[in-house]
């Protein structure tokens, strides 16, 4: 009698409530459908947003980058152009240093052409570097002869045989020197 009832009850369940409860049982496997699409799609937006900040900080390192080598070649080329000028300067050094007569002209032009390069280095941010009287600094200067006289300290550099020259804190030519004790 139990299955006569159990039968019963199917048929008298009207039409309506049996395709309603298909719509319901569909729209909730379509709503967990979608949902799980819906995690998907922000998993995928997700990472698409990590992928795109990622390229973003990459490219802004390589615009930083580029930058200072680019500003790091400037330095690079002018310190090489300026190394090739220094044994004309040193010519000039020598040649006002053995000219006789102060009043000559040709003195004077040689002596103006001296002012004129020494401010074109300056212009280039070219710097001399101090030595005579200055402690011994193996980083800023190259010691070519030792002296032993006790009216100078110890490790002071007493005379400079050759200019030495820096740009930017970074030494183009070190100075040849003569250090005491």
């Amino acid at each position: 009698m139990a299955k006569k009832d159990a039968g019963k009850k199917a048929k008298e369940q009207p039409v309506e409530a049996v395709m309603e409860e298909n719509v319901q049982a569909e729209a909730a496997q379509a709503e967990d459908a979608t949902a799980a699409e819906i995690d998907a799609l922000k998993a995928l937006c997700a990472d698409n947003l990590d992928k795109m900040q990622r390229t973003v900080a990459e490219f802004d390192n390589f615009r930083k980058r580029t930058a200072k080598e680019k500003a790091s070649m400037y330095d690079d080329g002018v310190r090489d152009a300026v190394l090739a000028i220094l044994p004309a300067m040193d010519n000039f050094e020598r040649a006002l240093k053995a000219a006789d007569d102060a009043g000559d002209a040709f003195v004077k032009g040689v002596d103006m052409i001296y002012k004129q390069m020494m401010g074109m280095l300056d212009s280039l941010g070219i710097e001399a570097i101090d030595a005579v009287g200055q402690p011994f600094d193996p980083n800023r200067h190259s010691a070519v002869a030792h002296v032993e006289d006790e009216q100078y300290g110890a490790s002071e550099i007493v005379e400079e045989m050759m200019k030495g020259y820096a740009h930017k804190g970074k030494v183009i030519r070190y100075s040849m020197v003569k250090v005491a004790n």
